[in-house]
């Protein structure tokens, strides 16, 4: 299926195809973040990544939910976006040798991970309240709503762990 395919008539079928999408986004994330955790030194760093490795799991489920609320079956779509960020980040981290500073691209790529399904969730959500599935549309604006606060939550944390690797203490950029 092409970016303008011929498949795609309705916003139902986009909805259905940009969920495929998310669920293969999710699935992906469910592979990699345990190799991101073992690679991670930071205590802090590997719970934030942690959490984000159980939401994942949980977005599983929901989509699955969506999929069966809207009589198709659950189906994972390639997604070039999340295989873009991944890749990014898999060739990245395996080139720094620092543990401070690989801790701060580890954030930074699982950062990028939840910006991008934020948006993605949210965008299905409206198109959800278009087509009359305001059900499925809050649970997918929680989705969004829990991959940002995640997001905030691992860019306080993205702080510290830039300071560290910078060779200060966390203490001294608020001075």
């Amino acid at each position: 299926m092409g970016f303008f395919s011929k498949d795609i008539k309705t916003l139902d079928d986009l909805c259905i195809r940009v969920l495929g999408e998310l669920y293969y986004a999710e699935k992906r994330m469910t592979k990699v973040l345990p190799d991101m955790i073992a690679k991670a030194s930071d205590p802090g760093l590997k719970r934030a990544l942690d959490a984000h490795l159980a939401a994942s799991k949980q977005q599983l489920v929901k989509i699955e939910e969506i999929f069966r609320l809207n009589g198709a079956s659950a189906c994972a779509v390639e997604c070039p976006g999340i295989d873009g960020i991944l890749i990014e980040a898999e060739e990245l981290h395996g080139e720094i040798a620092d543990a401070k500073v690989l801790d701060t691209a580890l954030a930074a790529a699982a950062q990028t991970a939840l910006g991008f399904t934020a948006g993605r969730y949210a965008t299905v959500s409206s198109w959800l309240l278009e087509t009359a599935r305001g059900d499925c549309a809050r649970k997918l604006m929680r989705s969004a709503d829990e991959q940002k606060r995640a997001g905030a939550d691992l860019a306080r944390l993205e702080a510290h762990l830039n300071a560290r690797a910078g060779g200060r203490a966390a203490m001294d950029l608020a001075s």
